[in-house]
């Protein structure tokens, strides 16, 4: 009894790929077919290798993969023209990382991540990124807990056209951070997120020399940090800085916003969350009269007087957020200053704030370019402040309405009004029925309306960070054997599908069911960022 022959539904993947590489070397050779009956010539020789890359930007992770295994050239296009490469950064993959970067020699950006069960890289394999990848630009570290500062310092020395530096989770401190600061003279970005090393007897944290050398930096993003306050010096130092974000962070950072508001800032995005910050910080933040956005979110100790310094000094303000907390320490005092100083306003959210007819109809009547609205927690907003929105609203664009004791009546009000409106969404108001939302549609059929139980509303995932981002495809996941590359170049392969069903569904209205505000508003701004800077 011999054995039978393999059928052909009994092939796997693993055939198919040692087929596919040994018919590499006719295609390599581009000579013509044994059999002169039949036409194997390869016609993508004619292509330009940049012809041939830009096709692979269109290819998902699995794709790409088996196409680099078809033949020489095109695995050496891959790797030539892959510039971002995302790896699950355990121990076990030092070994591979020489073979690794060999092939892929141009990545840019560079992802290395470690769950917290595994081990993850160390120094060692560190410095050696970063002496095979010297151009890098990018770089994001998440829990990676085994790189300390000699490494840090070991990788600022090599990697010094470094741009945007992202850790989180990680065991490195102050020194760390400092040595990038020295080294990288082109970072713009820094992101600190639950960066371990710096305790309350970590070193400060600082521009280079004196503090007062030129610096590319423009953006520092401060998370969930014990002691963030040793980022004081070069928060406050830092006069290219745009961009400032401190999210849940402990400690008091009055004295931090003071710092910045005593120096010659360029500040024009500040963002507060869940912050030990008052009055006096507000106040400090108002003499950064640059200052375009402002995220004021769970600072329960933040109130009406602090919010009316910043509306009489920065009267550049276009972007506000305030998310009370329902504490009623910000209502209709500030707002209506708001309303009087900020007549480039266009874009408010209010959340858990108590505002009323008066408030809101001076933000109404003054604020004409006030384009996307939000309003959302609040017990004091009825039909009343509706009806008064949608008679003097008339350039806005996007209104959400969230949890507040609005009736029919105050939805109809808006077949009528605010006549540049695309978009609304009116969300557990318990009052509103679903038969207005089928009227209005009527009505307006240009408008695109969602509501509690429509059966055409999607649920679109958003991350807060992200900031603002393309999910990464990973490399190493499988649990032996050499790495697995599913990455994709210039983030035009893995989820490329999953963008084009979410653009697919912005199109057609449908908005993420939770995180409101924080998902619907960041699309709106980013969309329309060059229509209302102009």
């Amino acid at each position: 009894m011999g054995q039978a022959p393999s059928s052909t539904a009994e092939s796997n993947g693993r055939e198919v790929d040692l087929r596919l590489w040994s018919v590499s070397p006719l295609i390599i050779s581009g000579g013509d077919s044994m059999d002169s009956g039949k036409n194997d010539r390869d016609y993508t020789l004619d292509l330009p290798d940049e012809c041939l890359a830009h096709v692979f930007q269109y290819l998902g992770a699995g794709d790409r993969k088996r196409c680099s295994l078809v033949c020489k050239r095109w695995l050496f296009v891959d790797g030539q023209n892959r510039h971002r490469l995302s790896l699950d950064a355990r121990a076990e993959i030092f070994s591979f990382l020489t073979s690794m970067f060999d092939r892929f020699d141009s990545v840019t950006k560079l992802a290395l991540r470690c769950d917290r069960k595994s081990v993850s890289l160390s120094d060692e394999a560190l410095v050696v990124i970063s002496v095979r990848c010297l151009n890098l630009s990018r770089v994001k570290l998440r829990g990676c807990r085994e790189i300390t500062d000699l490494g840090m310092v070991e990788f600022a020395r090599n990697c010094r056209n470094l741009k945007k530096l992202s850790v989180g989770s990680c065991n490195f401190g102050a020194k760390g951070v400092n040595a990038m600061l020295e080294h990288c003279k082109l970072l713009e970005e820094l992101s600190v997120k639950r960066l371990r090393g710096i305790h309350e007897a970590a070193e400060l944290i600082h521009l280079p020399g004196d503090g007062s050398s030129s610096s590319t930096l423009r953006s520092i993003c401060l998370k969930e940090l014990v002691n963030g306050q040793v980022f004081e010096p070069l928060v406050a130092s830092t006069r290219t800085l745009k961009t400032l974000k401190i999210i849940r962070c402990l400690g008091d950072w009055d004295k931090v916003l003071q710092m910045i508001g005593e120096g010659d800032s360029s500040l024009s995005e500040i963002h507060l969350e869940r912050l030990q910050v008052s009055d006096f910080g507000l106040s400090a933040i108002s003499k950064c009269s640059k200052v375009e956005t402002l995220h004021i979110v769970k600072t329960p100790e933040c109130s009406n007087f602090g919010l009316i310094d910043v509306a009489k000094r920065c009267k550049l303000l276009r972007k506000l957020h305030i998310d009370g907390w329902r504490t009623n320490r910000i209502g209709d005092e500030g707002l209506v200053a708001v309303a009087r100083h900020c007549p480039n306003l266009q874009e408010l959210v209010l959340i858990g704030v108590n505002a009323t007819h008066k408030s809101l109809s001076a933000i109404a009547s003054n604020c004409e370019k006030l384009e996307r609205l939000a309003l959302c927690g609040s017990g004091t907003i009825g039909d009343t402040e509706i009806a008064c929105i949608a008679k003097k609203c008339g350039a806005l664009r996007k209104f959400c309405i969230k949890g507040c004791p609005v009736s029919d009546l105050g939805i109809e009000a808006l077949a009528a009004g605010c006549p540049n409106l695309v978009k609304l969404k009116v969300k557990k108001c318990k009052v509103v029925t679903g038969e207005i939302g089928e009227w209005l549609r009527e009505q307006r059929r240009t408008l695109v309306v969602s509501m509690d139980g429509d059966e055409t509303e999607a649920t679109v995932g958003v991350d807060g960070e992200s900031e603002t981002a393309l999910e990464e495809p990973r490399v190493g996941q499988a649990g032996g054997g050499v790495p697995e590359i599913v990455g994709s170049s210039n983030g035009g392969g893995s989820n490329n599908g999953g963008s084009r069903l979410a653009t697919i569904r912005s199109k057609f209205g449908f908005f993420a069911g939770r995180n409101l505000v924080s998902c619907r508003f960041r699309r709106w701004s980013h969309n329309d960022n060059g229509s209302s800077s102009t």
